[in-house]
């Protein structure tokens, strides 16, 4: 792989601040921080949605919102409205979390649906609209990722993410090598989770994902040359 370039690699990073105690000033830099480097998106919480869309107002920075997060386990009408509330609002992407308990009891009927409602919901709403869908992998088998993948895939999401970044484990390179493999080279995988250094961000590149959610964005830039 060449070297990545640092507004290539900018243009690839979704600068996070998800944590439950975030404030507005602290929402407000990563915006300021969001416009002056470039980021693909800035992903907050919903509550903050109105906020991030304001001020990112006129630039190339997507306002990403989370869905169920960080569970997941909200019946899927829940999950449907709340993706259309915060499209409402100016959200551009969503990072929604799958249902871990449907996939852990092997209802993979309820799996498929409960993606494919969001989906649906979002896409007929603004079809250029950007699905993630968190798989959780510091919670699954090898087998489980794949299956997971794979219905996220079925059920057309944009895209695959590693974690939430809140519980057991994170990104690691063995985990994208898989999602890749099991996605194929269309569909976007996105690695999440424990990703603070540029070296890390480059294996996760690396490895096969075309997207990083960090909550250290500016300081992986800083180590560039």
């Amino acid at each position: 792989m060449k070297q990545l370039t640092r507004p290539e690699l900018a243009a690839m990073i979704d600068h996070t601040l998800i944590k439950p105690t975030a404030t507005k000033t602290e929402v407000t830099k990563l915006c300021q921080e969001a416009k002056k480097y470039h980021f693909a998106a800035a992903v907050v919480n919903p509550y903050y949605i109105p906020l991030v869309h304001k001020l990112l107002k006129g630039s190339n920075v997507k306002t990403c919102s989370t869905i169920a997060f960080p569970m997941g386990t909200t019946l899927t009408e829940i999950k449907a409205e709340e993706a259309k509330k915060v499209i409402q609002l100016g959200a551009q992407e969503l990072d929604m979390v799958i249902n871990l308990s449907a996939l852990k009891t092997e209802d993979y009927k309820t799996v498929k649906t409960d993606i494919q409602t969001v989906v649906n919901t979002a896409k007929n709403i603004d079809k250029n609209i950007i699905i993630k869908v968190i798989i959780e992998t510091g919670f699954l088998t090898d087998p489980e990722k794949i299956t997971a993948c794979k219905l996220a895939k079925q059920a057309k999401a944009d895209y695959v993410k590693t974690s939430t970044g809140l519980f057991t484990g994170g990104a690691t390179e063995t985990d994208i090598k898989l999602m890749r493999q099991t996605v194929g080279k269309k569909m976007g995988v996105k690695a999440a989770g424990g990703i603070r250094t540029l070296k890390t961000a480059q294996a996760m590149i690396e490895a096969g994902a075309n997207r990083i959610g960090t909550s250290a964005a500016i300081q992986i830039l800083a180590e560039m040359p």
